[in-house]
């Protein structure tokens, strides 16, 4: 019996070029206007760092939601397949390209608007380290469960996805309130 992909090969490698793509643009404009350093350019930074934190939480969020379900599904089943491909996309055209431009232009702000001083953003960094591990984490569960290796349950699943709500609430609240200031 072959089981059918719910998407192509294909049509994954035209979205990753997409995105890769798009990023790629960014960061060229990002650079150029960093050599001519215009009076806008901290903030529209600033924009650019919220909107890829949001998107790297979405997935940070959803990944293991994927995952829980995935857990409960047949290994052998077209559910399952399909939950493969959900997961490897996610991580490959979201969650990595929208990690990479967190951090690159978080690091710039940090060190352009604060010299890496206070201790608020080192805990911040801190937090966002922590969601960094786990976003390894999540490519590589992700990867085993490509392979039919996953080791969790549904439930284990359920309770890791706790994770990134708690380090992204320490981060907000360091951004936000800066205590030790």
């Amino acid at each position: 019996m072959t089981t059918e992909r719910a998407t192509s090969r294909q049509e994954g490698r035209k979205a990753g070029i997409k995105a890769y793509t798009s990023i790629a643009v960014v960061v060229v404009l990002a650079v150029a206007a960093w050599w001519f350093e215009p009076d806008w350019l901290y903030g529209w930074l600033k924009v650019l760092h919220i909107v890829a934190v949001i998107s790297w939480m979405v997935g940070l969020f959803y990944l293991p939601r994927l995952f829980v379900y995935h857990a409960d599904a047949e290994a052998t089943g077209e559910p399952a397949a399909t939950f493969v491909v959900m997961e490897q996309r996610l991580v490959k055209v979201i969650m990595n390209p929208a990690m990479m431009v967190s951090w690159v232009v978080g690091l710039w702000l940090a060190w352009s608007g604060f010299a890496f001083l206070g201790v608020w953003l080192w805990i911040k960094i801190a937090a966002v380290i922590g969601l960094t591990v786990f976003h390894v984490f999540l490519s590589r569960s992700a990867r085993k469960f490509a392979a039919g290796r996953n080791s969790m349950t549904a439930r284990q699943w359920r309770m890791a996805n706790e994770i990134p709500t708690v380090l992204m609430i320490l981060a907000v609240i360091m951004v936000i309130i800066k205590p030790f200031a």
